[in-house]
């Protein structure tokens, strides 16, 4: 098993060190990080980020809402199509997706692997059926995923995963990769759990959005990636919930857990940089 870290989004947001903690200017930079997982079962993409689709037809596919508030820096290079073809790769070789959840910024790419199984929660996919209110309107965009030929779908429970509830055997991959339910930000929003050489790698998607929120045991985030939190989650409760219970896997270093979110810029090159030395 061979893990490539792919950043398959660009997002400048007005804020800039208000957003991400780090830039100069007026713009803020966050990426979509992504995995490419290359298993005996074929290729695994961990999310998509944005899609070929996506940059042809930004207004068609993408709420201009979000365009504007996110400033998507639309690029070719950026989409996890493009980069595994640098690689080597074609679409046809990835057999399977597993998504976090299906916001716009993270499920943009599922067409463009038309042979992909793409796994998903159960109540995730609840969720995009019942759209209503400003955000969910516009976070799901179900043309997205409206070519997708092949489902799996999936509950929480089953044997527990350091204390958190896992969904294993995912069909048709390897049983080294765990779905870890994180309902928040969505409804059904998942972490994903890989089981590697070098101990556990834990995507968590959106259930955080700051680095400075794990790894130390005073938690803060930027005040633009505060709100942008807020503005999202369907369920503060359980967000918060299971925002601390990821603190303190954080924290326990004989866990043997990495975790990384979504769109940290300084953790994704972290993660990068460390994947290809």
């Amino acid at each position: 098993m061979h893990i490539h870290h792919l950043n398959c989004g660009c997002m400048c947001p007005l804020g800039g060190a208000l957003f991400d903690g780090f830039s100069r200017g007026l713009s803020a930079c966050l990426v979509c990080h992504c995995l490419l997982v290359e298993t005996e079962q074929g290729l695994v993409l961990i999310d998509t980020g944005f899609g070929q689709r996506d940059l042809e037809a930004p207004y068609s596919r993408l709420s201009p809402f979000f365009i504007q508030v996110n400033n998507i820096q639309f690029d070719r290079k950026y989409t996890a199509l493009h980069q595994l073809e640098q690689l080597g790769f074609s679409a046809n070789d990835v057999r399977h997706i597993v998504v976090t959840h299906l916001d716009f910024d993270h499920a943009g790419g599922l067409e463009d692997f038309p042979e992909a199984t793409v796994h998903v929660m159960q109540a995730e996919i609840e969720a995009t059926q019942s759209r209503r209110g400003f955000i969910a309107s516009r976070r799901y965009r179900p043309n997205q995923w409206d070519e997708v030929k092949s489902w799996k779908y999936y509950s929480a429970g089953g044997e527990p995963w350091f204390g958190f509830e896992a969904v294993r055997n995912l069909e048709g991959l390897p049983p080294e990769i765990l779905m870890i339910p994180l309902a928040g930000h969505t409804r059904g929003h998942a972490g994903i759990a890989i089981d590697t050489p070098e101990g556990w790698l834990l995507h968590a998607g959106d259930a955080y959005f700051y680095r400075h929120e794990m790894g130390s045991p005073q938690r803060r985030c930027t005040p633009g990636l505060r709100a942008y939190q807020w503005m999202m989650e369907v369920d503060r409760q359980a967000r918060i919930y299971n925002q601390q219970r990821l603190h303190a896997l954080s924290l326990d270093r004989s866990k043997d857990v990495r975790l990384f979110c979504s769109h940290d810029a300084v953790e994704f090159e972290t993660f990068a940089k460390r994947s290809n030395n």
